[in-house]
């Protein structure tokens, strides 16, 4: 479910409650998450991290943009800094064990999509810097302003990382005939 941008939440974001902020957001943050991490367990540990975050420093929230764009940012720092720590490149490898893949499996099987599947592969097989940006665009439909604030580059990088990211995907389509 992807939730829309609220106009008013620069006055209504300093007195939203923990449950509001996480009711609002808490599915497009995960599924950030999960974009950046690949993992199910960890894209849910760091949602978690990212509302305590939030709603600890709601007070700082400026309005410069939009209170999803802010808790995406959140995400994609707290998600770059688990990556940092000792405990992510010990554990990382087991965040892909069988259990996730079976239940990945099982749950492609009830979907009886395998092309929007093979699709979301090829995504997640992108570099980090093309899958980055054209998740946000499919997953959370930000603006190219919003991505560029997100990620901090230039809107023409954004742009260029789209389209490179776009043609890729394309590419790899026409290479298995799907």
């Amino acid at each position: 479910m992807q939730s829309r941008e609220m106009p008013y939440s620069v006055t209504i974001a300093p007195s939203m409650t923990l449950r509001e902020m996480m009711e609002t957001y808490g599915s497009d943050v995960w599924n950030y998450a999960f974009f950046l991490t690949r993992s199910r367990e960890q894209a849910s540990d760091i949602s978690q991290e990212v509302f305590l975050k939030a709603y600890k420093s709601i007070g700082k929230y400026r309005g410069q943009s939009t209170l999803k764009t802010w808790l995406l940012t959140i995400t994609r720092n707290t998600a770059f800094s688990w990556r940092r720590t000792s405990f992510w490149r010990r554990f990382a490898p087991l965040g892909n064990h069988q259990d996730t893949g079976a239940a990945l499996s099982a749950e492609k099987e009830a979907i009886g999509n395998e092309y929007a599947n093979r699709i979301w592969e090829i995504i997640m097989e992108l570099p980090d810097k093309y899958r980055e940006v054209l998740v946000l665009d499919i997953q959370q439909d930000l603006s190219v302003a919003e991505l560029s604030t997100l990620l901090g580059i230039a809107q023409g990088t954004v742009k260029s990382r789209l389209g490179r990211a776009r043609d890729k995907v394309r590419t790899a389509i026409k290479e298995e005939d799907l």
